[in-house]
């Protein structure tokens, strides 16, 4: 595989195509690879064209770059296949938010769990669908490497409903969390020695060393010296718990129950509600600046992100081994979770791909919530799956934030309105 074919799907996320393309150009054996960019906006599919040659000449790389506008050409003969798809854009992910809100609901990201996370899984399924059976026909022998959201439940349906077996979901939360308790605790990151596990943005900090000593302990200390490290939803989780969740505040505190109903934890814990509504318009900002950048000829910052993509690639080209944490179907993987949902686990990678590797069996306090997010999963792939409108409707009243706050008439009403406002989005079956 001397010149790889990398294809994006989605393209158009400009700044994050960007990011990783400076990682995949950073190694030297990457450079002459074929990079094949596809997203259906021609504005957005022209600026990451532009920026995948202004960022080739930065790094010193002679690939070949392309730009396609028909999915099917660019992933004809591909290597990799990396989705960074956003199904509905600012436009669908404001509705995620608008329509709950004004039904009582709180969200803070929305992109996971929750409603939010239940309707955007929705309307990525059908694009998944086809994704997939694009990749079974045109790519067989492809990696599809997934960064859309919801992490968990879209490799799940991915897996189920095309049979792909080649799929891992990557997420840098494992990673900024190392790299944040590393510095917490004053500990180089390469100097410390991790093992995580457990779901999408609810993983769990198993191991957690320097040189043979537990840091924990030194967490323990630095948390009860300060009152402003008490006031993070994860640190309260893991006074609570004992160990540590792998994804921020704002994202942990909606798969669990216990804080977005209540005003005084909101306040406590300085949650910030929308949030992430200011992080969509700072991305059409920034994609706009970049535009503009691009077409008045001003340079741009070249930054890797160290994202696992680039990584798994140049693994499985030049057969260097390497360990990443990656998002695919348990299948005996941890114990004490349901078979068939999907679990975040360490892989290891070299030239024959990804290897998951067994995590064995979680606290049982940690298993229990995982397990909750799964069944919330689950009923939602059910639900495109079977073609079963009510399980929507019994995936939200499962969900622990959602279950928290809305009696179930109130979720019933919610999940019309929400299925109404996505309607064009949805399969057929699914948009009553």
């Amino acid at each position: 595989m001397t010149h790889p074919r990398i294809v994006f799907v989605g393209a158009g996320s400009v700044e994050f195509t960007q990011g990783l393309l400076a990682d995949l150009f950073a190694f030297p054996e990457l450079r002459s690879a074929h990079i094949a960019l596809h997203d259906i906006d021609p504005e957005r599919l022209a600026t990451a064209e532009a920026a995948a040659r202004y960022i080739a000449r930065v790094r010193g790389a002679d690939a070949r770059i392309t730009a396609h506008a028909d999915r099917r050409t660019a992933l004809t003969g591909a290597d990799f296949v990396i989705n960074i798809v956003q199904i509905g854009m600012g436009e669908a992910t404001r509705t995620d938010f608008d329509i709950p809100a004004r039904h009582g609901l709180r969200q803070t990201i929305g992109d996971t769990l929750g409603v939010g996370g239940i309707f955007r899984a929705l309307r990525t399924f059908p694009f998944l669908k086809e994704l997939g059976e694009d990749i079974a026909r045109l790519c067989p022998d492809a990696w599809l490497l997934n960064y859309t959201n919801p992490m968990a439940m879209n490799i799940q349906y991915l897996t189920q409903a095309t049979g792909l077996t080649r799929v891992v979901g990557l997420c840098h939360s494992v990673y900024w969390t190392m790299q944040d308790l590393a510095k917490l605790v004053d500990v180089p990151y390469a100097e410390i020695t991790y093992r995580a596990a457990g779901v999408n943005h609810q993983a769990w900090v198993l191991r957690f060393e320097h040189q043979g000593r537990d840091l924990y302990p030194r967490l323990d200390e630095l948390i009860a010296g300060d009152e402003q490290l008490r006031r993070r939803v994860r640190v309260d989780m893991y006074r609570r718990l004992g160990y540590y969740p792998t994804e921020t505040s704002e994202h942990s505190s909606e798969y669990v129950p216990w804080y977005l109903r209540h005003d005084s934890e909101i306040d406590r814990l300085r949650l910030p509600i929308g949030a992430y509504l200011d992080i969509v318009d700072e991305n059409v900002a920034t994609y706009h600046r970049t535009r503009d950048a691009l077409a008045a000829g001003a340079p741009l910052t070249v930054e890797g992100t160290m994202e696992y993509a680039p990584q798994i690639i140049h693994s499985v080209v030049t057969g260097t081994p390497r360990t990443v944490y990656g998002n695919v179907p348990n299948h005996g993987l941890i114990d004490n979770l349901p078979a068939h949902g999907v679990v975040e686990v360490p892989c290891l990678v070299d030239a024959t791909g990804i290897q998951p590797t067994r995590a064995g069996t979680l606290p049982p306090q940690l298993a229990a919530l995982n397990r909750a997010y799964l069944s919330t999963n689950d009923l939602v792939v059910r639900a495109a799956l079977d073609d079963e409108p009510r399980h929507i409707r019994h995936a939200a009243m499962t969900d622990p934030a959602t279950a928290a706050t809305l009696t179930v008439d109130q979720i019933w009403r919610l999940c019309d309105e929400m299925a109404h406002a996505h309607a064009d989005r949805l399969q057929p079956s699914l948009r009553v």
